[in-house]
């Protein structure tokens, strides 16, 4: 009995089908990632960037970027821009931490999923983002005020004196590492912040906020606690220009771990540094992923940070990756 050759062709293309489906599933359109950066203020910043724009393109993912440029109104159009947009997910390191409520629901009712990175938030409704993965910026300020304990107790008889360099005014690292630094440095009296003012995370305002410091002297400076390396950075300019010695004539404690504070720390200018890694990308590529595909995650995602003082300096430094 001769089969029937029309047949024969249908029941070969049925068979087929799930060989050319896998393919096109395939090609399937890339996942889209809004990210809003605060800006380019810093070492850490520029590291920051370079982490996730590397992580992105490793992992496949459309990174759609911009710079707020250290403004909240550029971060809310940026967010609104990606909500018209219809992306896949929402990323940003937010400026400041209040403000966020009206336009992280407008994402919620468009159904974008939003993480933070770097910094928190205060809102309304913790629903409206999905997971925050950073630094614990309040134990970085505990790290730096207990580096700080150890060094008066070898001179138990003697008060210090301490200039206090925040970040942005309103940001959670400035508000946070402000906090746990003093809740660590109440036990013990003879530590007195006498000036703090903001420097806005640059070394240009760094510098001009500690000659300011130094110009206004009534009392002895004896330690400059800085927020961040790069206004620890500028701060040791101005104390030079003054004729002073950083690191010896003034202790200087700074947050982040970036390069430049180790070399600070190799020529003496520096005392120690608290890492806050920004290489961040990595994790927040694989936190997108799960987010969009409706996988549980966890609310806080906190990384794990040292302290270097100034003696690992020499030996750290080769190793460092930002």
């Amino acid at each position: 009995m001769m089969k029937n050759p029309i047949r024969r062709t249908l029941l070969a293309a049925a068979l087929a089908l799930p060989a050319l489906c896998a393919p096109l599933n395939a090609l399937a359109a890339p996942l889209v990632l809004g990210f809003s950066q605060v800006g380019a203020e810093s070492e850490w910043r520029t590291a920051n960037t370079a982490s996730i724009k590397a992580a992105a393109k490793e992992a496949g993912i459309t990174l759609k970027f911009a710079d707020a440029q250290q403004k909240q109104e550029n971060q809310v159009k940026a967010i609104r821009s990606y909500i018209a947009q219809k992306v896949d997910v929402i990323a940003f390191s937010p400026v400041v931490e209040s403000g966020w409520d009206t336009v992280l629901k407008e994402a919620k009712a468009a159904g974008i999923p939003v993480i933070l990175t770097d910094r928190a938030v205060k809102v309304s409704d913790p629903s409206l983002y999905a997971s925050f993965i950073g630094s614990d910026f309040v134990e970085e300020g505990r790290k730096a005020g207990r580096w700080l304990l150890e060094r008066a107790a070898r001179t138990p008889a003697a008060a210090l004196n301490i200039v206090e360099l925040q970040g942005t005014v309103g940001s959670a690292p400035a508000l946070d590492r402000k906090k746990g630094f003093e809740e660590v440095i109440k036990a013990n009296p003879r530590l007195q912040i006498i000036r703090s003012q903001s420097g806005e995370f640059t070394r240009a305002k760094g510098k001009e906020v500690m000659e300011a410091f130094l110009k206004a002297r009534d009392r002895k400076i004896d330690v400059l606690y800085a927020h961040n390396d790069d206004m620890a950075i500028g701060a040791i300019q101005a104390i030079e220009e003054a004729g002073l010695k950083p690191g010896v004539d003034i202790a200087i404690i700074s947050i982040d771990g970036v390069r430049g504070a180790f070399e600070a720390m190799k020529a003496g200018k520096l005392n120690v540094t608290v890492e806050c890694n920004p290489l961040l990308g990595p994790q927040l590529m694989q936190l997108a992923r799960d987010v969009v595909a409706g996988k549980p995650v966890e609310k806080r995602i906190t990384v794990n940070e040292g302290v270097y003082p100034a003696e690992v300096a020499a030996k750290e430094l080769p190793n460092r990756k930002y």
